[in-house]
């Protein structure tokens, strides 16, 4: 039997390459096709539960409208100019400001320090944890009640106090010099846990060898706080900020057990004022003028915040 040394030599040859199809071309096909199957749905809840409702509000903030009925009294602009008149609109935007001020001077800060002493693997530390988040677990409106029992001048705490030293009692709730610091000193008990929780997940992110480096190079606790724990925490420290001051902005279940925006209008956030301003009183154009101020300050904040703040986030 001959050999062919031209066979021989296609036989020792390497298989020709399968063609080559690019792998771009295919996930795009399989994005288009989850975009088609999961965009619909979620775009048709989000434009009837949030784009519509916002639209209507702000048609509705032209009328002078009682909420039955279509509404037919225009009234232009005089909604907001009434709203920016209104001696207690005034006072709940300094109110939401005073929630943000004490959320990011004391609560984050608390949280920041308690997350430090409960972010390592101490013995019983997920007990210490568990009892600081707690508060955070228990529904809004609950907390007020149990809050506004424990702050009663005739029963609760204040009373211990007045009757040790028989004195007259002391309603907190009921007074408009000291209703709004207590309710400050719940929002803090209240939320704090959260972000506690979020600084302790960033914290145990941070790679130990970069801290026990440090340390044998001679830095000292507040050196390696500062320069290696403060930074590497940075993104999670921006994304509490970002919620505390979105939660500030948007406060309102608590108000509502605790003082009902009372006593003389004096603890109204933006939304209790249009809870009780707008929607008890029938006052729907009022109301969805006072929606519509405090839909765009939350949207400017959440854009610029993002942008500026949070852009390599």
């Amino acid at each position: 039997m001959t050999l062919d040394p031209a066979a021989l030599a296609a036989a020792d040859a390497p298989a020709a390459p399968a063609p080559y199809v690019q792998p771009g071309r295919r996930m795009s096909l399989n994005g288009w096709a989850t975009l088609a199957v999961f965009l619909p749905p979620a775009l048709t809840v989000f434009t009837i539960f949030v784009i519509l409702p916002v639209i209507e509000a702000g048609w509705y903030s032209f009328f002078n409208w009682d909420g039955y009925g279509r509404p037919e009294k225009f009234i232009g602009l005089k909604n907001y100019a009434w709203l920016f008149g209104n001696p207690a609109f005034l006072r709940a935007l300094v109110n939401n400001s005073l929630i943000i001020v004490v959320s990011l001077v004391v609560q984050l800060p608390l949280a920041l320090g308690v997350a430090m002493l409960l972010a390592g693997r101490m013995r019983g530390v997920v007990w210490f944890r568990m009892i600081f988040f707690l508060p955070y677990i228990l529904a809004d409106v609950a907390a007020g009640l149990m809050w506004r029992f424990m702050l009663d001048g005739s029963y609760g705490i204040p009373a211990l106090f007045t009757d040790l030293l028989g004195l007259q009692p002391v309603y907190l709730l009921a007074s408009k010099d000291w209703a709004f610091s207590a309710i400050l000193i719940v929002t803090v008990w209240k939320y704090f846990g959260f972000h506690m929780m979020l600084y302790i997940a960033g914290l145990q992110g941070i790679d130990r060898d970069l801290l026990e480096a440090a340390e044998m190079d001679g830095a000292g606790p507040w050196q390696r706080f500062r320069h290696i724990t403060l930074p590497l925490l940075g993104p999670m420290i921006r994304l509490s900020i970002f919620f505390s001051v979105i939660g500030a902005l948007k406060f309102f279940d608590m108000i509502v057990p605790l003082t009902g925006g009372g006593p003389f209008d004096t603890t109204h956030t933006m939304v209790s004022f249009l809870y009780y301003f707008g929607l008890t009183r029938m006052r729907v154009g009022f109301g969805s003028a006072a929606g519509v101020v405090l839909f765009v300050i939350c949207v400017t904040f959440a854009l610029g915040y993002q942008r500026l703040v949070m852009r390599d986030d």
